[in-house]
């Protein structure tokens, strides 16, 4: 693994190597080659996504729609697999793509028509989160990423992902300069067809105002932040609108 980080002249032949656990694979693990050997029709990226552990990886929001459309994914949960791959760049003509980034297209024509139209219908709502939620996130969007979660946070294509800014707050002499600059715009995507998200479109556009919807709002952003494996910076925060929302 650090040779593909290291080594650019042998970089391919080293990554003939690799071997990774996998949505599909169980206890085995498989190599890039038997991963595009088992494509699906059609497909024409390798989708992978990174994070602690293999645990933590395989319960995630972000493998949710592939795992419906039967896409596998591979597991990258060692540090060096973050470097690793932003070197690696393609296998055998294959790109290589984040699960956990902007720039997944995994929809036909009719999903993306169906999305086309949802962005519509929801944005009233999408303008009110941004506008909540301020410069915590870029911006907020419709989204077919998810199946079963209400929201996700994307990073973007070319940041660092959740996994990798995990990583880098632990390194002891970093500098905090550089960390400020590659810390990644979060993008909120929504899921249209989630009850939650229905709920909160009716309820925000009866009265925009109404604090209830700005605790949900703040809420479902810190959630979603723990699911898509970035750390909270307001845990008290958190705790507090929660117990408000209890009450």
């Amino acid at each position: 693994k650090l040779g593909v980080h290291e080594d650019s002249t042998n970089r391919t032949k080293v990554a003939e190597l690799l071997r990774y656990s996998t949505s599909k694979s169980g206890d085995e693990q498989i190599s890039f080659k038997e991963y595009v050997d088992r494509m699906k029709e059609g497909q024409n990226d390798i989708y992978y996504i990174t994070g602690e552990s293999v645990a933590s990886v395989s319960s995630s929001p972000f493998l949710e729609t592939l795992r419906k459309k039967g896409l596998e994914v591979l597991y990258m949960v060692d540090p060096i697999d973050e470097y690793g791959v932003q070197q690696l760049k393609e296998f055998d003509g294959k790109k290589l793509k984040s699960t956990s980034k902007e720039g997944l297209d995994i929809d036909d024509e009719d999903e993306k028509k169906r999305m086309e139209e949802c962005k519509a219908e929801f944005e009233p709502l999408t303008k009110l989160m941004k506008e909540v939620l301020g410069d915590k996130v870029e911006k907020v969007m419709v989204s077919n990423r998810m199946a079963d979660s209400p929201c996700v946070l994307t990073t973007s294509e070319y940041g660092w992902s959740a996994n990798m800014e995990r990583i880098m707050k632990a390194q002891a002499l970093r500098d905090s300069s550089t960390t400020s600059y590659m810390v990644s715009k979060k993008t909120m995507e929504i899921n249209p067809k989630h009850s939650i998200m229905s709920e909160l479109k009716k309820k925000a556009s009866a009265d925009k105002s109404d604090k209830t919807v700005k605790d949900l709002i703040w809420l479902l952003f810190d959630t979603s932040l723990l699911t898509s494996g970035f750390n909270l910076d307001e845990p008290t925060q958190f705790a507090g609108r929660i117990h408000r929302m209890i009450k």
